[in-house]
């Protein structure tokens, strides 16, 4: 079980540039000098925070919270004299159902809210010199009245005007500090205070010398600005708190960056002005109409982004509420403004705390792009504030190719040098930033001092003729440059000595991301003083050579069996010193821990922070210690769901019908015996993904002895209702060559979703005839194609946040970059609501009324309804008020779970239909063939990654001084 960084809310923006094979991130600038972790089963959520709501609607909503067992009958039957209902009184049955059915929030079974409802797991966080840890409280999942604040959509954000921070934001509840003690166990407990009681907490960071903490606390009361976010810092020796500044009118504005160290006794803030007046008040009559122009016919291709501006009044409404006034704060209490007000969106010291890296956006703004495209300026500033120049004015950059791979045009990816005082390093682009455009070199890596000499240049580090995709930083003689191209799926590792002019960059790794067996791992990385992070070499008695480590996950055909590399970068020769347990348990290398003095480490002091978990055995956290690998459990976290424990789990495999190995884990309840039990109902999740080969298709990914994580809207809580659930089976869409892996989408689709129906029925464990499938975004899209395409497969289906109409989507979705002039067969024939009037089986979809995804607008839902119930189609649409693409209040995820179950109660478990006729009548159906333009068309899409569309070429991000 890997561990993630805590998000406290949803980021439209990308990550910082980093290497291809490091652990993706929903990022967010929670930490500037050491990440905090969570259990990847215990999601945390994007909140809202709470506003007391019209006390009528609250009551009258939990008097309609009834559990299923409430609910009459609902399969027609009912008492009587002979066991069955007159016409009439079915029909007046239907009707009440239907009345009965369409109001109020429920709740699903109580062995199913019970696991939902069990309390989160903290949070954890290490000190920069690693003798302390931090466990943050979280707490269960928001009531929709934090979901119900008022938000406003601008340029692609969501804000909370009364926080001026991103709306739904997650919080702690509390902080924790424990000693980490010389022998590895953990010391008593100290709670930080001095906070008011029920604060919210949010962004937690370390100072770099570890002595203090920096956090936000925001208290809700009602027409007071003490709702507003306030920085405090904390004393770590005595846990004591207070606010960082002194005067009560100062709030931190959270829209895009928050605050940074940039000393350890000095912070930089972004604040709102206190010269801001009220807002801008919306017009009642419009000074004109909206209009938009290309009078000048540039080709301006986008996806189909949300919460866009509309007017000059949203441009004003955002430029409000975005504006931040930056402050030196000091411990002592000092302060001092810094610069103008301005959308200041990323705040970054140098190394050396004598610089400051400041980016922010302009006018004019766009109605058709989010504001991570709107204009963006560069600047170096002085650690005291004062400007020092300009690095780069980007113009607006509406016209970024849809391609993949494409980038903005000028410098991108301004970052300070983890290894220096203050370099500064970027990379340029040589294509135009269009991905199409067949040239070399396609990218330039460039260096500079913060303060160059008068005519000095910029120097070159590297050319590139792939993708640009960010640096790992050693020192002069090492630093590790990655590139990519998504459309070959290869990925290159240089060597390069950023000091010496001589030595001429090699490639070390040349290979396919998709071939996970070969994947060498990645480097890890060492804390500096200076708070960033720099490969860590490694030297061994009696041996001259230094090593790097390479942590890597160990895919094999048997699963993934992470492992510790040490690693001769100028010969290659690697020596494997760790490995996780090959027969029951599944560990990872989390970070790196002996990294507090500087130099290269020795081999004899190795120390790693791991995590061990098991199928039923939930995770834990080790410190391990070299030379004798010796393994101290710091903590002891209870199972979360211990009515699961004993549940059954196995990685199968099985084959397509074109010879191409899939895979899939086969979940079973516990206490499941096939010879006594004989067959269960089933429940198929999963969500296709896109690859150029056969062989990378059908390589195994994860490890049969990870422990089972349940979400709260997870698939596996119907292992509570004695399903067996087949989770995650691959369902590979392949396009080799030139060829579009969407080109075969259906055809590709049926035949893995054939091939995984065949295993689970040959194993015996489940019944032919109820077998339900079910996804969430793609997967969504995924389900009703297989119900449109393969209904003799599947008894009903379950769809949440999906698309569904492709035409919708005209300049691609999720890894189609083609668009719907250039494919038109591809996008008709993948859409099922081409297909709504071939729907036959029950199809439930869920959708979220405030959905922000641009590729799954709330609009999809309703018009696939719509098409599906003018066909006749056995179809149900919840639409989720106030909900976005993922579901967050505990009223909406546990009615989601109460409609799942009576979907699958009623249409699956309660299922007779004869699946060897509908098999043969569906073959039939595919003989006869049809002369319909659409059915005409070429299969199309799939999709390795989830459908995100709004996450945007160009970032605004705080740099992360971890990479762990």
């Amino acid at each position: 079980m890997r561990l993630q960084k805590v998000c406290h809310r949803f980021s439209v923006f990308s990550p910082p540039p980093r290497s291809p094979t490091f652990a993706s991130f929903l990022s967010l600038n929670l930490n500037r000098s050491t990440p905090i972790y969570t259990l990847r089963h215990l999601k945390t959520h994007s909140k809202a925070t709470p506003k007391s709501i019209n006390t009528t609607m609250n009551s009258s909503r939990f008097l309609n919270l009834v559990p299923i067992s409430a609910i009459v009958s609902e399969d027609g039957g009912g008492s009587g004299s002979n066991g069955s209902l007159s016409a009439a009184a079915s029909s007046a049955a239907a009707e009440d159902e239907e009345s009965e059915l369409g109001t109020g929030y429920r709740l699903p079974p109580p062995e199913i809210r019970d696991i939902v409802d069990a309390p989160p797991l903290p949070a954890l966080s290490f000190s920069p010199l690693r003798d302390k840890i931090l466990f943050l409280k979280r707490r269960a999942l928001p009531p929709l009245a934090e979901l119900a604040r008022p938000e406003e959509k601008l340029a692609g954000v969501r804000l909370d005007a009364k926080y001026n921070t991103r709306s739904r934001m997650s919080f702690y509840t509390g902080i924790v500090i424990h000693q980490l003690m010389p022998d590895g166990t953990l010391g008593p407990e100290k709670e930080v205070h001095g906070f008011p009681d029920g604060a919210k907490i949010n962004f937690v960071s370390w100072s770099n010398d570890g002595h203090h903490l920096s956090f936000s606390i925001r208290v809700d009361e009602e027409e007071s600005n003490s709702s507003k976010l306030r920085v405090w810092v904390a004393d770590v020796e005595t846990g004591k708190a207070k606010p960082l500044f002194q005067s009560p009118d100062i709030f931190l504005n959270a829209i895009f960056d928050n605050y940074v160290w940039v000393d350890k006794s000095t912070l930089l803030v972004c604040t709102i002005p206190l010269s801001r007046g009220d807002p801008p008040k919306k017009p009642l009559v419009p000074s004109g109409p909206k209009i938009q122009s290309n009078e000048q016919k540039n080709v301006v291709q986008v996806r189909t982004f949300q919460d866009l501006l509309k007017d000059a009044y949203d441009e004003d409404l955002f430029e409000y509420y975005a504006t931040s006034q930056l402050v030196l704060a000091s411990l002592d209490g000092t302060m001092k403004e810094v610069g103008p007000p301005a959308i200041y969106t990323s705040i970054d010291p140098s190394p050396d705390e004598k610089y400051l890296l400041i980016s922010s956006i302009h006018r004019p703004y766009s109605f058709i792009v989010p504001c991570g495209r709107f204009p963006k300026k560069v600047d170096v500033w002085t650690s005291s504030g004062k400007f020092v120049r300009e690095l780069c004015d980007l113009p607006l950059a509406e016209d970024i190719p849809i391609a993949f791979n494409s980038v903005r045009k000028g410098m991108r990816s301004i970052h300070w040098r983890a290894d220096k005082p203050s370099t500064l390093y970027w990379a340029e682009t040589q294509d135009g930033g269009d991905a199409k455009v067949e040239v070399t070199p396609r990218d330039i890596i460039y260096t500079q001092p913060a303060e160059p000499l008068e005519g000095e240049q910029p120097e070159i580090l590297h050319k590139l003729d792939l993708r640009y995709g960010g640096i790992s930083w050693g020192d002069d003689t090492l630093a590790l440059v990655y590139e990519s191209w998504y459309k070959t799926r290869r990925t290159r590792t240089w060597v390069v000595s950023p000091g010496s002019k001589d030595a001429s960059p090699r490639i070390l790794f040349d290979r396919s991301s998709e071939d996970v067996y070969s994947d060498p791992g990645s480097p890890m990385l060492r804390r500096t003083k200076a708070g960033t992070y720099v490969i860590a070499k490694i030297k061994k008695e009696n041996d001259e050579v230094t090593y790097i480590l390479l942590n890597g996950s160990g895919a094999t055909p048997e699963g993934n069996i992470p492992f510790l590399d040490l690693f001769d970068i100028n010969t290659g020769r690697k020596e494997r010193i760790w490995e996780s347990d090959k027969e029951k348990y599944y560990e990872t290398v989390v970070a790196l821990l002996s990294d507090q003095n500087e130099g290269d480490l020795r081999i004899n002091e190795l120390k790693v922070l791991t995590s061990k978990e098991a199928k039923t055995e939930n995770t834990q956290y080790y410190i391990q210690s070299w030379p004798e690998k010796k393994a101290c459990q710091i903590t002891n976290f209870p199972h979360p769901y211990p009515q699961l424990a004993s549940l059954q789990k196995e990685l199968i495999k099985y084959q397509r019908k074109d010879g191409v190995q899939l895979t899939a884990t086969l979940y079973l309840p516990p206490g499941y015996n096939p010879t006594k039990d004989g067959p269960l109902p089933c429940l198929f999740w999963s969500y296709p993904g896109e690859f150029k080969s056969k062989d990378a298709a059908g390589q195994v990914r994860g490890s049969p002895n990870e422990f089972s994580g349940i979400g709260p809207t997870s698939a596996l809580l119907w292992l509570a209702r004695r399903f067996a659930i087949l989770s995650g089976p691959t369902i590979p869409i392949i396009g080799e060559g030139d060829e579009e892996a969407n080109d075969r989408y259906v055809e590709q689709l049926v035949a893995s979703a054939e091939a995984a129906v065949e295993e689970v029925i040959r194993r015996g464990v489940a019944l032919p005839n109820k077998i339900a499938v079910g996804g969430h975004s793609y997967g969504a899209f995924m389900t009703a194609n297989l119900l449109a395409h393969a209904p003799h497969l599947f008894c009903c289906g379950v769809a949440r946040s999906g698309a569904y109409n492709r035409t919708l989507t005209p300049f691609g979705f999720q890894n189609e970059d083609r668009t719907l002039w250039e494919a038109t067969g591809t996008y008709v024939e993948m859409s099922p609501f081409m297909s709504a009037n071939k729907v036959k089986k029950p199809i439930l979809l869920i959708h979220g009324e405030e959905d922000n995804n641009s590729g799954t607008l709330t609009m999809q839902s309703d018009r696939f309804f719509n098409a599906l119930k003018g066909h006749g189609a056995l179809c149900r649409l919840v639409i989720l008020p106030f909900e976005s693409h993922g579901y967050a209040a505990r009223e909406s995820i546990m009615h989601v779970l109460w409609e799942t179950d009576r979907w699958l109660q009623k249409y699956c478990v309660a299922n007779t239909s004869d699946v060897n006729a509908e098999s043969d009548a569906c073959k039939e159906s595919i003989g006869l063939g049809t002369t319909d333009s659409e059915n005409k068309a070429v299969a199309a899409s799939g999709g390795g990654s989830p459908e995100l569309d709004n996450v945007d070429k160009e970032s605004f991000h705080s740099t992360p001084r971890s990479l762990l």
